[in-house]
């Protein structure tokens, strides 16, 4: 008997739940995020509900669409670790599949490269936006802007990305 309780103590078998792999840990992680997006949402909307001033009114709409395209990504994030772990592919998974653009790909890709071109031009034009509207509205106008720039910055991340991927196919 003393021989099986060195085998647990050796191999840890007696852990329990905690020993969890780092795929379901990070799933673990994104489902309490949903969900505390999914409260402040909520939250947000019945702010909104109050708001008169129509400056006020827009920032917080602003704000409640960027957290409901933060609840999608994080939910089709989601999807695509429990198919993972469950060999599946379920509804809303980013989890890859033939992709027939094959033969459209020098197109996208060309396509794909103008955006990029392009971002990176709206970004020179909204920096110099932000200069010139620093003191408007409070400073309003400057957030709004540098708002816009990441936005951009982002959407060159993803553009190269997926210039990348087509690239690959």
């Amino acid at each position: 008997m003393d021989e099986i309780v060195d085998m647990n103590t050796m191999f840890d078998l007696t852990k329990g739940g905690d020993n969890i792999s780092g795929i379901e840990r990070l799933l673990n992680e994104f489902e309490a995020h949903e969900e505390k997006e999914e409260k402040s949402v909520e939250q947000y909307r019945k702010m909104l509900e109050d708001m008169k001033n129509p400056v006020n009114r827009f920032v917080l709409q602003l704000i409640i669409s960027d957290e409901e395209k933060h609840r999608a990504v994080t939910q089709a994030m989601v999807s695509t670790l429990k198919g993972s772990l469950t060999w599946t592919k379920p509804e809303g998974s980013l989890e890859t599949g033939a992709d027939d653009v094959a033969a459209n790909n020098g197109k996208l890709l060309a396509v794909t490269e103008e955006f990029i071109n392009l971002e990176k031009e709206e970004i020179k034009e909204y920096r110099i936006i932000a200069k010139e509207s620093t003191d408007y509205y409070h400073g309003l106008f400057k957030i709004l802007v540098n708002s816009m720039i990441r936005d951009s910055e982002k959407h060159i991340e993803l553009l190269q990305f997926l210039r990348q991927r087509l690239r690959e196919q």
